[in-house]
């Protein structure tokens, strides 16, 4: 197989060595372009019919071929030696198996160099669909958690110390709107995706009559690139793809932590389902947050594959480089990375079990309405800065004592300000401090429920 005639053999008088031949293939990797391959071939050969260059007749016979060739690989019959360099030659091959020479006009006017940056963003467009789609499934979950536990009252952190508090359903709308960010990202990389770069050759262009307009609506693109040394040699698509991918890794990886953090015994928060959890070959009792951790820790691949690209593209000259072959490993690595974690995540959220009780307790602690006490004298006329000042060293005080703030009789309030009086422990009450913050992005129960209604008239418009 290792001494088969190349394609472009006709300049060197021997093989190519055996080694060099597994070292630069790339079908291993790039066969899972096929189907967006032959969609870009048939209509390539239906473009060479109307240049002339091919007869109907011919143009019929080379797509019924491409077709047979298709439902070979999808019944998954393919030959992965490196002999057959890419998928992109593969079917080359099997296409002048099938319909004799004719199968070597195809490829009349056309460069592997621009079939590959279409065959690229054809896959590209198909999975960003499937990514936002699965984006909207984690975002549903979250709401049905936020809907179902609507009044839940948690402490608010901030690094990671117990800061306000806040309903549980406004720290998960959080993510919510990081994902909504994340799926208009993808979507917004589609108009770089979706530019129809066939025509433009090896770099230099087609000397064959192309209607690339025609070409291009044809495969459903709105425009065609506009120029042939940028169209081969451009991955800034790729690029911005794995970009919005690393920016999205890094929200889930958030979550997950989160989602570890709440699980453990220490905050005791939530409970994982068991279908999204494992247990410790060791120990009986462990029951381990597997898949958080793991979502957590594969962002990091997902950045690895940014950079790498990122650097393979920093010192490449135009037009064409082999080093470009380089893109498509870390591309499908990150979808595929990304769909799995968007995958096992839904469900785990939609699964998990909240312990309001446990939440409410640990907001009750830890002085987090010590910023209301000092809004309760600020509404008494004190500047904010020394009703600060008062409250700091109120807070000392509960340490020492080993009290809350609402647990202060009104006499030892007074010994720190003259503006206490009995109306304090409504207005530092968790409820009341609370129901303050309904400006719009606020806590507010009621603004919480608007932002939910909110979300999922988006969502609804976005599957609509």
């Amino acid at each position: 197989m290792g001494k088969r005639k190349k394609p472009w053999g006709g300049r060197f008088a021997g093989p190519t060595e055996r080694k060099v031949e597994e070292y630069t293939a790339s079908l291993p990797f790039d066969w899972r372009l096929y189907p967006y391959d032959i969609q870009g071939s048939i209509a390539y050969a239906r473009a060479l019919v109307k240049a002339g260059v091919l007869t109907e007749v011919e143009g019929g016979r080379i797509t019924r071929g491409l077709e047979e060739i298709r439902k070979e690989l999808d019944e998954g019959e393919l030959d992965l030696d490196p002999a057959h360099e890419d998928i992109h030659m593969y079917i080359e091959h099997r296409l002048i198996e099938k319909v004799g020479e004719l199968g070597g006009k195809l490829h009349t006017g056309r460069s592997r160099n621009e079939q590959v940056a279409l065959d690229l963003r054809l896959y590209l467009r198909g999975e960003i669909g499937r990514i936002v789609h699965e984006i909207r499934d984690l975002q549903e979950a979250l709401l049905e958690q936020a809907e179902r536990h609507l009044d839940a009252v948690m402490p608010g952190y901030t690094h990671l110390q117990r800061a306000q508090p806040v309903l549980w359903s406004h720290h998960l709308m959080a993510y919510v709107e990081m994902l909504a960010r994340d799926a208009v990202r993808f979507q917004d990389c589609l108009t770089r995706i979706t530019v129809m770069p066939l025509g433009s050759g090896a770099l230099a262009g087609t000397a064959y009559p192309i209607d690339r307009d025609a070409l291009a609506q044809d495969l459903g693109f709105p425009e065609v690139s506009r120029n042939s040394i940028d169209a081969v040699s451009d991955r800034d698509f790729a690029l911005e793809f794995l970009a919005g991918a690393s920016i999205i890794m890094m929200h889930l990886s958030r979550l997950s932590e989160e989602i570890i953090l709440w699980a453990t015994a220490e905050f005791g928060f939530v409970d994982l389902p068991e279908a999204y959890a494992t247990g410790s070959s060791l120990m009986p009792q462990k029951k381990n947050p597997d898949v958080a951790e793991l979502a957590r820790g594969k962002a990091g691949r997902v950045f690895g594959g940014l950079v790498a690209l990122l650097t393979a593209m920093k010192g490449l000259p135009l037009s064409y480089n082999r080093d470009l072959q380089e893109d498509k490993e870390a591309v499908f690595d990150a979808v595929d990375t990304l769909r799995g974690t968007l995958q096992v995540l839904a469900p785990m959220v939609q699964g998990l079990r909240v312990d309001a009780e446990r939440m409410r307790q640990a907001t009750e602690e830890g002085f987090l309405n010590a910023t209301d006490a000092a809004d309760y004298l600020v509404s008494k006329g004190l500047p904010f800065r020394q009703a600060h000042e008062v409250i700091g060293t109120l807070v000392r005080y509960c340490l020492e004592q080993k009290k809350r703030l609402d647990q202060l009789s009104l006499k030892e309030l007074l010994q720190y300000s003259p503006l206490f009086d009995e109306g304090f422990y409504s207005y530092i009450a968790l409820d009341a401090s609370l129901k303050r913050r309904g400006n719009v992005g606020g806590t507010a129960p009621e603004r919480v429920r608007e932002a939910i209604l909110m979300a999922r008239d988006e969502l609804k418009k976005g599957k609509g």
